[in-house]
């Protein structure tokens, strides 16, 4: 078997459970049951993964008259969805799954798509972002009634807690890119 050289793979004794398997899980919830949630649960994960990341990109690459109060926004940001991120990554261990994680995982679970290496303008990166955070926002709705359907409360709470946040990030994006500046429109020529 050919190997990919970014790719690190110690020998197979050392594997306690493959990826994309789910185990037994000490919280009794029917192994059906925890393979759908856990399923559902690495999508998020792909997608915070990859939100982060761009979030993170802006961050860095802010420029212009607002780039302080959007720098601190993007900073602080990119800490919550560090902070969701750990939080369905652990609930998934708990399901008796193994987070998605590297780039194959990610690629293979996530909702929204990696942007370009680019630096773009602030108001394309402003707009991209609030796309992550609403479709992200759907689909955790989506899976807030699968939780519930599949009797698993615990994950429910756990998804509407952190869609909260999600939707009030995507709030203050939303704000940032309204109509209204106080920037003269001869200014952001």
């Amino acid at each position: 078997m050919m190997r990919t050289p970014h790719l690190w793979s110690p020998d197979s004794s050392h594997i306690r459970q493959e990826w994309d398997t789910v185990a037994d899980n000490g919280l009794r919830l029917e192994q059906n049951v925890a393979e759908e949630l856990v399923r559902a649960l690495n999508s998020e994960v792909s997608g915070l993964y990859i939100l982060f990341n761009q979030v993170r990109k802006h961050y860095w690459l802010v420029e212009g008259t607002e780039s302080k109060p959007i720098s601190d926004f993007l900073e602080d940001a990119a800490n919550r969805l560090t902070e969701m991120t750990d939080d369905i990554a652990i609930r998934i261990t708990a399901l008796g799954g193994v987070p998605a994680c590297g780039p194959m995982g990610i690629r293979q679970h996530a909702p929204i798509y990696i942007e370009d290496a680019h630096h773009y303008d602030i108001r394309s990166s402003l707009e991209r972002d609030l796309d992550g955070y609403a479709t992200l926002a759907v689909q955790w709705r989506e899976h807030i009634e699968l939780a519930d359907r599949l009797g698993d409360t615990a994950t429910s709470e756990l998804l509407r807690r952190h869609l909260k946040t999600l939707e009030a990030d995507a709030h203050v994006l939303d704000r940032y890119l309204a109509d209204d500046t106080l920037v003269l429109h001869d200014a952001t020529r």
